[in-house]
């Protein structure tokens, strides 16, 4: 397979995006809507399916604007939404500034050392104050996550309104002739936020059942060996994906794909046929990317000689299986991580549309690590092998995409080495019904009695 640069797969991505929003545009809402029972009906039904049944899902559920207002109110508003890692909020006053399903955002640490995620829309007249592309008034900008920064303060630009950070309303010029006004009733709007292990969670509609300590429970013990709340974000990059957020979603957490988009890059190290995913849970998908002979091998050789394997110092602590291989998890509804053993690697997703999304990728390692002489060389070599195979997966998930808006298009059969994607099908049917997976339905086994 020909090799693939960044700028080229940036410039695809340009131009298919421009290819998918003709697609979309002439279609008629009101049909798509009428469209919508149907839909949801087939994807409960396809979801029912065993998994040697299993079969991909309808196109629309990918390129509907219906269906994404579906799940922008039912999966994902109404979910705990990863946005941070506290390394990006390391002092008072640090924020990120964030659009998440047309919500403009700001997620600060305050002076009491708490993180918020407060609305950027001012209560004033609804500007945004801080707009992207045009500064962030008395905000100074940092290096590291993109709409990162610093700052005192929060100031509207339009009309000088003033915020503190933790969006009390401080200042409001020239409104002391307004009937009844009371500074304290116009503070920005804050969002339900929790910070656990480490990474910083939003839900938008304020009323998720579970809190995520709750909800990932089962496998905040395995997150634990890594401790996530001590790691930092040592490179975050953006991408503009024309494609579905569940089409990453998917392609992340199915392996059966190294045989293809990455059969020089991470097939010899995790032979597909080897990966396995676990017994189903209600709130999240964890699969395993056991290492193969080839690798086992490679990592003994470079032991013996006084060297290791790994591009950084192994995360202490951890067991056997965790230490030979790569484990994915999909905390519902689009909380991506992938545990290595010198390293976490975590996906923040931004949908915009059924066609669109901003994705983050990021790397985190310890902070200690960072402090090594050669640190500079290891990240380095690290990011270029990451983001050559994400470069991999950007040509797939935008050729996947094109695929859904083709006549051309055929509903085919899944491979059990694509578990994962029959259980995100799950998860998604049990929103459908109100539910999650596991609640009105016996729970899938996993593939190896271990899980």
């Amino acid at each position: 397979m020909p090799v693939i640069d960044e700028p080229q797969v940036r410039a695809a991505c340009e131009f298919n995006q421009r290819l998918n929003v003709p697609q979309a545009l002439p279609r008629d809402p009101a049909a798509e809507a009428a469209t919508l029972p149907a839909t949801l009906d087939d994807l409960k039904m396809t979801a029912d399916r065993p998994l040697g049944q299993a079969t991909t899902l309808p196109a629309a559920v990918y390129t509907s604007e219906a269906f994404y207002r579906w799940e922008a109110e039912h999966v994902l508003r109404a979910g705990w939404q990863c946005v941070a890692h506290t390394s990006q909020l390391a002092e008072v006053g640090d924020f990120i500034t964030l659009d998440l399903l047309g919500e403009p955002l700001i997620v600060v640490r305050d002076k009491d050392q708490g993180v918020r995620v407060l609305s950027r829309t001012c209560p004033h007249r609804g500007m945004d104050i801080m707009p992207p592309g045009f500064g962030h008034g008395p905000a100074e900008a940092r290096e590291g996550p993109p709409g990162g920064g610093h700052t005192r303060l929060f100031l509207c630009p339009y009309h000088s309104w003033t915020f503190e950070l933790d969006g009390r309303l401080k200042a409001c010029p020239e409104m002391h002739q307004a009937t009844g006004f009371q500074r304290a009733e116009w503070g920005l709007r804050e969002f339900r936020a929790e910070v656990w292990n480490g990474f910083v969670f939003v839900n938008l509609d304020g009323v998720a059942p579970h809190a995520p300590a709750e909800q990932w429970a089962e496998f905040g013990s395995h997150l634990e060996k890594w401790a996530s709340q001590d790691l930092v974000v040592v490179d975050a990059r953006t991408w503009e994906c024309p494609f579905n957020w569940k089409v990453i979603t998917e392609n992340f957490m199915e392996s059966y794909h190294h045989v293809g988009a990455h059969s020089q890059s991470l097939q010899p190290m995790m032979p597909a046929r080897d990966t396995w995913t676990e017994a189903e849970r209600a709130h999240f998908i964890r699969c395993h990317l056991p290492y193969g002979a080839k690798e086992r091998g490679a990592i003994s050789e470079a032991e013996a000689a006084g060297g290791a394997r790994e591009t950084f110092p192994l995360i202490p602590g951890l067991e056997e299986r965790d230490r030979f291989e790569w484990g994915l998890t999909l905390g519902f509804p689009n909380w991506l991580l992938a545990y290595v053993p010198d390293c976490l690697i975590w996906y923040r997703l931004q949908p915009e549309g059924p066609h669109r999304h901003t994705l983050l990728t990021t790397l985190l390692v310890p902070r200690a690590v960072t402090q090594l002489p050669d640190f500079a060389d290891r990240l380095q070599r690290f990011t270029a092998a990451s983001v050559g195979f994400h470069l991999e997966d950007m040509e797939m998930c935008v050729g996947v995409q094109r695929g859904y808006y083709s006549s051309g298009y055929q509903r085919g059969r899944l491979s059990h080495l694509e578990m994962s994607i029959w259980l995100f099908q799950r998860y998604l049917a049990a929103r459908a019904r109100g539910t999650w997976p596991t609640l009105d339905r016996p729970a899938a086994v996993g593939q190896r009695a271990d899980s």
